[in-house]
C-alpha cells in the first residue's frame, strides 16, 4: 500500500509538517518502530525515515517522499542540542532507546565520531544525506523538497499530494528552541503508536527478506 514519507532530518521540521498531516486526515506515525506501526500509518516521518528511504521505496511501491531542508545556521545549534539530549540513550548496549532509532542515528550522523557535535561534522552530515537523496530521487516525479519556513510551501505540499486544502497556510511551529518533545504531547485520534504491535508483535521489517 502505497505511503508518504517524511525524510527530512530531525530538527528539519518533522513535526509540524505531521502534525498539518493529521489536520488533514491522514493517520502518521512521527518515527515508526514496528512493522505493524508502518502498516497502520498513511504517513510517517522521522527515523527511520530518513536513513531508510530506499528500503520503504521497495517495500511500499507507488509512495510519495518528501525531503525537508533547513538553513544550517538554524539547523545546526537545533541538531547539537537534540544529540546532547539523546546521546546517553543512543550508546549501542545500555542506551534505552529503540534499537531501530539507534541503527537509524548512527548511519546517518556516525555517533561515534569524536567530532559529533562540532559544526563540521554535522554539516557534512546534511550535505551528505542530501545528495544521497537527490541522486536516488534523480529524474523522478514522487519527491518534493520543502523548506516549511518559507512561503508557500505548505500549498506546495498540498499540491504534490493532490489535496485540495482551504486551511492555514503555513505551517504549524512546534519544538521551537529546546523543546523537543511537542508530539507527545499533540492529542490527535489519528495519531499511529511508533511501537504499534500486531499480528507482527512489536517485529521490524527484514530489509533482507522483503
Amino acid at each position: 500500500m502505497a505511503k508518504i514519507f517524511i525524510i527530512g532530518l530531525p530538527r528539519t521540521g518533522t513535526t509540524s509538517i505531521s502534525v498539518a498531516l493529521l489536520e488533514c486526515g491522514f493517520k502518521v506515525a512521527h518515527t515508526a518502530f514496528t512493522q505493524q506501526a508502518f502498516e497502520l500509518a498513511d504517513v510517517v516521518s522521522d527515523s527511520p525515515c530518513f536513513s531508510d528511504y530506499q528500503q520503504l521505496d521497495r517495500l511500499f511501491p507507488g509512495s510519495k517522499f518528501v525531503y525537508l531542508q533547513r538553513d544550517l545556521s538554524k539547523w545546526l545549534p537545533s541538531m547539537q542540542r537534540l544529540l546532547v539530549k539523546m546521546a546517553p540513550h543512543l550508546v549501542p548496549k545500555t542506551g534505552h532507546f529503540n534499537p531501530v532509532l539507534k541503527r537509524s542515528f548512527e548511519q546517518t550522523f556516525t555517533l561515534s565520531d569524536n567530532n559529533l557535535l562540532t559544526d563540521a561534522h554535522l554539516s557534512a552530515c546534511y550535505e551528505k544525506h542530501q545528495q544521497q537523496v537527490n541522486t536516488y530521487f534523480n529524474g523522478r516525479s514522487d519527491l518534493l523538497s520543502i523548506n516549511i519556513s518559507e512561503q508557500g510551501s505548505l500549498a506546495s505540499l498540498m499540491a504534490f499530494l493532490e489535496l485540495d486544502y482551504q486551511g492555514e497556510q503555513q505551517f504549524p511551529h512546534l519544538n521551537q528552541g529546546s523543546q523537543v518533545s511537542n508530539w507527545k504531547a499533540y492529542k490527535h485520534k489519528n495519531k499511529i503508536n511508533s511501537l504499534s504491535a500486531g499480528k507482527h508483535h512489536r517485529k521490524f521489517f527484514d530489509y533482507h527478506c522483503a
